[in-house]
């Protein structure tokens, strides 16, 4: 465990990166966090190293007159080049057939990534438990320590379980993001692109190292004066330590995670450095998830214009920072549950089934082809119920709905299988 000396020149180093980075780039906003998830199909095809590894020999080889490593140093890389070597083919083999592709697949997609984010980052190929429902996970490390991980296959079964088995996601935290090398944003940026990625969350942070104007009791009255609404609606509020006392460690929160989109006010660098900092770092950190929006790639590329279109507060607090920017708004995307959509399927074939089978199978069995070809044809719209949906969408979920309905008692209702599936739906 580190002592308090390590942990305060760890996080002096921290201030110093974002510093440097802020005056590099051309964004004040930093990204602090970021997570993604590709598809299978889509992911990287692993390579002929990562498929047959093999050990670099320049660990271990003589570096001539500017080596200063010792015989046994040399031998000790090699000894341990070669142990990696081995654990992971052997790793590889006890394999099953369909899991080999994830996770070499995988393992591909944590050494892209950690190139991306530059030298002092690795992909451990020790294989570890995996996180957030996924069965395992490679993690990405810098000097030892684990700033990230790609996760693989499902831990559950079901069908939500078997789609998250089809993709691989890579989540990335504020260390690898505050130390990664210059230009990584845009380039991972591309490399979501590249394999359709689907960011789920990304964080973005705007820092007052010597803290904001007017200080800490500015946001209460900003708040209820409405300054901090959004579209003419009030965010939610949660204060921790009030919104103007003296406590150590406050912090504010605007919004909530379950809309995708929080905003945590607090002050930074008594997180960092303890009660007495008395920098006054306040941070201003908005976090924006996927639950009800479509995340772009644009926030890696753009940070300042994503925190600006947050609300005018959000562009106001970063003119006050000394930038500008358009605003870029990332809308809430009106899409209807895919439940909701088997819902009213499974509602239309249990009537089907229940209420007009009889009549329907009279027509199929004493009717000819045309005939029923020209039925078809003129009760070609959609019910009322489920005009709402697009013919795509119906279509899908229609075939799942008569499964479910057979399953239950060929459309009696009241029985218990057709309660599970009511239960299931809901």
């Amino acid at each position: 465990m580190k002592n308090a000396n390590d942990l305060v020149l760890v996080n002096n180093e921290i201030k110093l990166r974002l510093q440097i980075e802020r005056q590099a780039s051309s964004n004040l906003v930093h990204v602090d966090w970021i997570a993604f998830t590709v598809q299978m199909r889509h992911a990287p095809v692993p390579t002929v190293e990562t498929l047959f590894p093999t050990f670099d020999e320049t660990i271990w080889q003589d570096g001539g007159p500017l080596d200063s490593r010792s015989v046994h140093e040399r031998e000790e890389g090699r000894r341990m080049a070669l142990y990696h070597r081995v654990k992971l083919v052997n790793m590889l083999r006890e394999l099953e057939d369909e899991d080999y592709t994830a996770h070499t697949q995988a393992f591909q997609m944590a050494e892209d990534v950690a190139a991306i984010l530059g030298p002092d980052f690795i992909a451990n190929s020790e294989l570890c438990r995996g996180l957030n429902f996924y069965k395992h996970r490679y993690n990405i490390e810098r000097c030892g320590r684990t700033v990230g991980w790609v996760g693989f296959l499902s831990v559950a079964k079901g069908a939500r379980s078997e789609a998250q088995a089809k993709t691989i996601h890579v989540n990335l935290e504020g260390m690898a993001c505050t130390f990664a090398k210059a230009g990584w944003r845009e380039d991972l940026a591309d490399y979501i692109d590249e394999h359709r990625g689907l960011i789920t969350r990304c964080d973005l942070a705007l820092d007052f190292f010597q803290g904001v104007a007017g200080g800490w009791a500015r946001f209460k009255p900003e708040y209820d004066a409405g300054l901090m609404d959004h579209m003419g609606r009030r965010p939610k509020a949660k204060a921790w330590d009030e919104w103007d006392g003296l406590g150590e460690g406050r912090s504010i929160y605007l919004g909530s995670r379950q809309a995708g989109k929080l905003t945590n006010i607090y002050e930074k660098g008594k997180q960092l450095f303890g009660a007495k900092d008395a920098t006054d770092w306040t941070r201003i950190e908005l976090r924006y998830g996927n639950q009800k929006r479509i995340l772009p790639s644009d926030l890696l590329r753009n940070p300042d214009g994503c925190f600006a279109g947050a609300s005018t507060w959000h562009a106001t607090m970063l003119g006050e920072a000394g930038a500008m920017a358009a605003p870029l708004p990332i809308k809430t995307e009106p899409r209807l549950p895919e439940q909701t959509i088997l819902a009213e399927c499974v509602r239309n074939a249990r009537w089907a089934m229940s209420t007009a089978g009889k009549s329907l199978a009279l027509a199929l069995k004493h009717l000819d082809f045309e005939t029923l070809l020209g039925f078809v044809d003129n009760c070609a719209e959609m019910p009322n119920r489920l005009s709402k949906f697009s013919k795509e969408e119906v279509e899908k979920a229609y075939a799942q709905a008569f499964k479910q309905v057979s399953a239950s008692g060929s459309g009696r209702t009241g029985s218990k299988a057709d309660q599970a599936i009511t239960e299931e739906i809901q």
